[in-house]
C-alpha cells in the first residue's frame, strides 16, 4: 500500500500511520528501532530496498528525507528567499501555517514496506534546514533511532541535525563520489556512535584471519599482503587492520579486475599462511603442512552490511582503533 500525502505536515502523517496501523489490527510497538535515511531521489529506491531486507529481521520504522531543491515553475530568487523567511519557524509551517506546507511525503504499508512502515519526507525551501523537526514527531517511542547515509554524509555526521538524535551514524564512504576524501573527513569527526559499512564488510574476512591463526602452532607473522583491486577503501581498512594487530609491514598488490579483496598471505616461520578467493562466492585456506581447505565466502551485499549494524547498534572498538591508529600507519 502507497499513500501519496502532498502539501501536508506532521500531524496528519503521525494520525495517517496510526489509523493504518488501527485497520490491521497492530501496534508500532514491535518496532525495536527507527531508521533514518538521508538520501537523494537518484538512490532512494535502492536504499529503500536495502531498508526494507534489513527490517526482516530488524523490524523498524523507515523514515526517509529527500530534500526537493528544485525551483517551482515560474518561482524566482526573491521568492525562494521569501519562502525561506516563511519557513524559519517550522513549528509554524507544520502545524498552523498557511495552505502551502513545503512538505509533501508518502507513507508505504505492508508488501511495500518490508516488515514495517515507510515514510519519505519531501522538504522544500526553508524546511529543507529542519530535518530534525520534521522528523522527531515521526519517532516510534522508546526505541533506538539510527541514522544512515547510503553514498556521500555530510562531513561531520555526529552534528548534523540529523545524526545528532541517532544513537548510531552508518556511512558508507566506499560509495560517496571520492572515498578517500570522505574516509579522512569522517576519521577527523569519529566518534563512538559511528561507523562505516566499509569496515562491515570486511566481518567475514576478519573472522577467518583471527581465526586461522588461533590454529597451533602460535608463531610470529613476520609479514604481510593483500591482494585486490586498486582503490578500494574496504583492502585500505584491511590493511590498517593487519598492520596495527601483527605489527608488521602490509604490502599491497592489485590484481586487474577484482572487485573485492582477493587474497591475504601471512608469513611465518614454517611457511605462508593465505586466505584466497579464487572465485566470487568460494575461498581457500592454506597452511603449511595441511591440505587447502575450500569453504563459502560470497561477496557481502550492502544489505548483508546494514544488517549487521543494525543487530549490533553499540560503539565498535576495533574500528575505533583502525579509524584512529591503523590508518595512519599504512599511510605513513
Amino acid at each position: 500500500m502507497i499513500i501519496d500525502m502532498p502539501n501536508t505536515r506532521t500531524r496528519e502523517i503521525a494520525h495517517k500511520i496510526d489509523e493504518l496501523h488501527e485497520e490491521r489490527g497492530e501496534s508500532a510497538t514491535g518496532r525495536v528501532l527507527t531508521l533514518l535515511i538521508a538520501t537523494d531521489d537518484a538512490d532512494l529506491e535502492h536504499a529503500l530496498e536495502i531498508a526494507n531486507a534489513a527490517s526482516r529481521e530488524h523490524p523498524c520504522r523507515v523514515i526517509a528525507i529527500v530534500p526537493d531543491r528544485s525551483r517551482r515553475e515560474g518561482d524566482t530568487a526573491d521568492d525562494d528567499v521569501k519562502a525561506m523567511e516563511k519557513t524559519d519557524n517550522p513549528a509554524i509551517d507544520l502545524t498552523d501555517g498557511p495552505a502551502e506546507s513545503n512538505l509533501d511525503a508518502q507513507v508505504r504499508f505492508g508488501a511495500d514496506a518490508g516488515a514495517g512502515e515507510i515514510i519519505i519526507l519531501r522538504p522544500r525551501n526553508g524546511l529543507i534546514n529542519h530535518p530534525d523537526t520534521l522528523v522527531i514527531p515521526l519517532l516510534v517511542p522508546d526505541v533506538p533511532v539510527v541514522a544512515w547515509w547510503p553514498t556521500t554524509p555530510p562531513s561531520n555526521p555526529a552534528k548534523d541535525l540529523m545524526g545528532a538524535m541517532a544513537r548510531s551514524r552508518i556511512t558508507d564512504a566506499m560509495r560517496s563520489s571520492n572515498p578517500e576524501a570522505t574516509i579522512e573527513r569522517l576519521r577527523r569527526s569519529w566518534t563512538p556512535e559511528d561507523i562505516d559499512l566499509s569496515w562491515t564488510r570486511l566481518t567475514v574476512w576478519r573472522g577467518l584471519l583471527a581465526s586461522m591463526l588461533d590454529q597451533p602452532p602460535h608463531l610470529p607473522i613476520t609479514a604481510a599482503k593483500v591482494t585486490g583491486p586498486k582503490e578500494f577503501l574496504p583492502m585500505d581498512l584491511l590493511c590498517a587492520w593487519l598492520r596495527l594487530k601483527l605489527g608488521v609491514p602490509v604490502d599491497v598488490e592489485y590484481v586487474d579486475g577484482a572487485e573485492a579483496v582477493t587474497g591475504v598471505y601471512l608469513t611465518r616461520a614454517d611457511g605462508v599462511v593465505s586466505l584466497e578467493r579464487p572465485h566470487e562466492d568460494q575461498a581457500l585456506i592454506s597452511t603449511p603442512g595441511q591440505t587447502p581447505q575450500a569453504i563459502s565466502v560470497p561477496v557481502r551485499t550492502i544489505e548483508d552490511c546494514l544488517t549487521e549494524e543494525l543487530r549490533r547498534i553499540d560503539p565498535d572498538e576495533i574500528y575505533a582503533e583502525v579509524i584512529n591508529e591503523g590508518w595512519d600507519l599504512i599511510r605513513h
